[in-house]
């Protein structure tokens, strides 16, 4: 599958990866709750720009609204590169993606990518979305947990992709959905060692506004 994303090495493709990076570099959830006057995210529950965290502040609706707007940037990428085909849409997506979670303008310290992911897959394979929402609600409403329901959900659709792509022959979005997970695992390394300790927040949990609270 990685040898999908080395053949689509060209100059359209270079400059969808850079399109799709500077959207998803755009931090949000930092830029919604600075303007709402609320505690810095980075120091309180996990320290993510996320919509996750940015709901330990209490507030909703700017919860929801980094969510929205963490998933479009990923859509958008899609969408300006689409122009040059569907593979180099794809590698915008995973631009998008990696903008997100390691933005230039953050010292690359950003989200973990979930609502990232959902927008490129939005714009890219929509049934993803569905399926992705489905086992993200299950596994939520049964723990609690939106890491797990994440991680979950973001093994199990680029796993149902890859086995689409090898029964059509198709390959790049597969491969793509894989880096993504991946990499999305990895920026949750501190989650799951939570999740095994039996300390992670769960959904709906107010934090405090103290750095030792992570």
């Amino acid at each position: 599958m990685l040898s999908e994303l080395a053949r689509l090495a060209t100059p359209e493709t270079a400059l969808a990866l850079l399109i799709g990076y500077l959207c998803g570099s755009i931090p949000f959830g930092l830029i919604l709750t600075r303007l709402a006057g609320t505690a810095d995210i980075r120091t309180i529950g996990s320290k993510n720009i996320g919509a996750t965290n940015v709901l330990r502040t209490g507030r909703k609706d700017l919860a929801i609204a980094t969510l929205l707007l963490d998933a479009l940037k990923g859509t958008v990428a899609v969408l300006i590169a689409w122009r040059w085909g569907e593979g180099a849409a794809a590698i915008a997506g995973l631009g998008a993606f990696l903008g997100h979670c390691f933005p230039i303008w953050l010292k690359f310290e950003g989200g973990k990518g979930v609502a990232t992911f959902i927008g490129v897959l939005l714009a890219l394979w929509w049934p993803g979305v569905v399926l992705f929402a489905a086992i993200w609600l299950s596994i939520a409403y049964l723990t609690r947990y939106s890491s797990l329901a994440a991680l979950v959900a973001s093994a199990l659709v680029p796993l149902v992709r890859v086995v689409f792509d090898m029964l059509s022959g198709q390959g790049v979005l597969g491969a793509a959905l894989v880096v993504m997970a991946i990499i999305l695992w990895w920026k949750h390394g501190p989650n799951i060692a939570r999740l095994r300790a039996g300390t992670e927040g769960r959904i709906g949990e107010k934090a405090a506004p103290k750095p030792e609270d992570a």
